[in-house]
């Protein structure tokens, strides 16, 4: 299935240009720093926000930047070339904008604009300790009581957890299954919702997820999004957009990797001549190469789906499968086109190495991709 491809605008094309010159002189000169530190790049993302790149899917009139995804993406793959937990910050921020923007009432609608310029940050409450894959068992447990919801459990690894302004809280209002399921809007002062010490990751360091604890938050009812039991649906549909971001972030990892390997096999000379010359290693930069933009066609044709409104939840799945799948691939390689230089963070290709395995387990795990792929083709 595939779209014409719309060229994108002259204003497109700036934003581009922008979004290089920040990836290129704030992002770039910091991320060593934050990412050794496990420091949240909070003053960051709100600089981010100010430059127009924190809501940049959604309508003007929304406050948002109008841009169609085929655009957004390319954004998001740029801030990843410098920096991947910048880059992953906004997609998360974007997919917890969506609940409002799509379903939200017309008073949470009143929100959008500082949501959307990164005045406030979101959070996507979703997984939970015993329930990542299977999202639909989750157990969280909102009670109504009168004008308010009561809700008690633990959500787990929450980008921007203890970071966040507003929390979208997946929880059961009903019975068991996805029909039992709703989303509500918490602010980040809401009694009873405590975030937890922030984890401690292999990579992402800078992006510091936490578990949210709920314990008895009384959430205000006129904060339901949608209607009650609708928070499934909501979820799944934030996600088929937000795999497409996470493809995005792994298109750009990968595409640094590639350029950082080839640069320095040119350079690195070994029997008297650059290692690039040889062609054992030559065959492997040319293979990561081809694998990236065929990463980026997937990512990007996904997209043109979704900006023509047609149906793109299986070409989302396939994109962050395959996209993912490559930056792991890439990354491997780069390490090893380095040799004993890529071990050693005096480079940063061993940052990236740890960086790409965490893209094939958020968003949906690869294997639940290749589980969304296999239903698709099999399903009458």
């Amino acid at each position: 299935m595939t779209v014409e491809r719309i060229l994108p605008t002259e204003e497109a094309y700036e934003l581009l240009g922008l979004t290089r010159e920040i990836a290129q002189g704030e992002l770039a000169p910091q991320v060593a720093r934050y990412e050794q530190k496990g420091e949240f790049p909070r003053d960051i993302l709100r600089t981010i926000g100010r430059a127009g790149l924190l809501g940049l899917p959604y309508p003007e009139a929304d406050g948002g930047g109008g841009q169609p995804y085929e655009v957004y993406l390319q954004v998001l793959e740029i801030l990843a070339s410098s920096w991947v937990a910048i880059a992953e910050a906004v997609s998360v921020h974007t997919l917890s904008c969506f609940p409002v923007a799509a379903f939200g009432t017309e008073r949470q609608r009143k929100s959008l604009p500082e949501m959307l310029g990164g005045e406030l940050l979101g959070a996507y409450c979703l997984s939970e300790p015993q329930g990542g894959s299977d999202a639909a068992a989750l157990a969280t447990r909102a009670v109504r009581e009168v004008d308010e919801y009561v809700v008690t459990g633990t959500k787990a690894w929450i980008t921007h957890g203890g970071r966040a302004d507003f929390y979208n809280i997946f929880c059961r209002t009903g019975g068991p299954g996805p029909g039992g399921i709703s989303c509500l809007l918490a602010d980040a002062a809401t009694g009873g919702l405590l975030p937890q010490a922030p984890e401690r990751l292999m990579g992402l360091r800078s992006s510091a997820p936490a578990q949210i604890v709920l314990d008895g938050a009384r959430i205000p009812a006129d904060r339901l999004v949608g209607e009650e039991g609708g928070g499934f649906r909501i979820a799944m549909q934030a996600l088929d957009a937000g795999r497409l971001g996470i493809a995005a972030c792994a298109v750009g990892l990968a595409q640094a990797a590639v350029d950082y390997a080839a640069a320095y096999a040119k350079e690195r000379t070994q029997f008297g001549k650059p290692i690039a010359s040889f062609q054992g290693l030559g065959f492997m930069l040319a293979d990561m190469a081809t694998q990236v933009s065929a990463a980026r066609a997937l990512m990007l044709e996904a997209a043109r789906l979704k900006d023509a409104g047609r149906p793109f939840s299986t070409e989302a799945a396939k994109a962050k499968l395959f996209a993912t799948d490559v930056a792991m691939k890439v990354t491997t390689d780069a390490v090893q086109v380095l040799g004993g230089s890529g071990y050693v963070n005096d480079h940063p290709a061993e940052r990236w190495f740890r960086e790409a395995k965490v893209l094939q387990i958020v968003e949906g795990t690869n294997q639940i991709q290749r589980l969304v792929i296999s239903r698709s083709l099999t399903r009458d």
